[in-house]
């Protein structure tokens, strides 16, 4: 078998390998990624799902600073599979062309994305797999910008200083899982008092640092609540339904339009709501922020909870 034909029916890694030329991209790729959708274009393919497989290479454009571990700095796995659903559940398709194609589009449309080589299969429409294989590049396809219909706004519910302890955790959580809605639980500072410095931006370090570790209180209470602290984090927690407690300081350290002013709980909550287009932002046993911009703003308090 000559390298072309090996290349056609290798993993799409071989393919990327081949075309990189002498200056090779980084890659990331997603592996027989097999969903069950309805698609096709016979009769005998309406009303019925299928196993569809993905293969998928992304060429990515190095960072111009050193990663140091931060999955908010990459092309996310979670991107390329995210993509995938996304196509799969906008509408019923006929083709697998036209399938890989809206793929291959949305993913060159993350900022990192050079060149991406989708590879999809129908499993079982015969004795082996039946499919095509795209090749798209960033430079010869425009952009595809996310629709609004695929941004999760979550439910955000910021607890005052003693609703941490609160014995009705347990009832909340069983209300918020029960709304099937995603939710973001803040907190704040822990009453009393904490260390002390004279730099502005240190003591700002020092305060998000203790509201993190309220979070992590928090989340010692109940296991359904996880300590989260990278947007990545929360995208794929919030599209899975996971309860989610808000650790700060990489979010507001990292914004170019963070919170003005010392550290405070509920205005740290709203904040955060705006940015992440809340759908709502539920203030229970505090008073109310002073701004919240136009996301929807209720107060509640230990009893009647979110």
């Amino acid at each position: 078998m000559d390298d072309h034909i090996s290349q056609a029916f290798d993993h799409p890694l071989a393919r990327s390998v081949a075309l990189s030329g002498n200056d090779p991209l980084d890659r990331i790729s997603l592996r027989d990624h097999v969903v069950s959708v309805e698609i096709g274009a016979f009769q005998a393919e309406r009303g019925t799902t299928q196993r569809l497989q993905f293969n998928v290479v992304v060429e990515v454009a190095p960072l111009d600073a050193p990663v140091e571990d931060d999955v908010d700095r990459i092309l996310s796995y979670d991107r390329v599979s995210e993509a995938i659903a996304a196509e799969l559940a906008s509408e019923r398709l006929n083709l697998l062309e036209t399938l890989a194609e809206r793929v291959a589009l949305r993913i060159l449309a993350e900022p990192q994305a050079m060149r991406a080589f989708v590879r999809v299969e129908k499993l079982d429409r015969g004795p082996g797999a039946l499919g095509v294989e795209i090749v798209r590049s960033r430079h010869d396809a425009p952009p595809v910008v996310a629709d609004e219909a695929t941004q999760v706004h979550p439910q955000v519910i910021y607890l005052g200083p003693q609703m941490v302890d609160s014995p009705q955790l347990p009832r909340w959580l069983d209300r918020i899982e029960g709304q099937g809605v995603p939710a973001v639980l803040c907190v704040g500072p822990a009453p009393g008092a904490r260390p002390q410095a004279a730099a502005p931006l240190a003591q700002r370090r020092i305060d998000l640092l203790a509201a993190e570790q309220q979070a992590w209180v928090l989340a010692g209470r109940d296991r359904r609540c996880v300590v989260v602290a990278t947007r990545t984090e929360l995208d794929w927690a919030m599209k899975r339904g996971q309860v989610s407690v808000w650790a700060p300081s990489k979010i507001v350290l990292d914004s170019a339009n963070g919170p003005a002013g010392p550290v405070d709980g509920a205005a740290l909550a709203a904040w955060f709501a705006a940015e992440m287009k809340a759908r709502e932002l539920v203030v229970i046993g505090a008073a109310a922020p002073a701004a919240v911009g136009a996301v929807p703003l209720r107060v509640s308090d230990e009893e009647t909870g979110p």
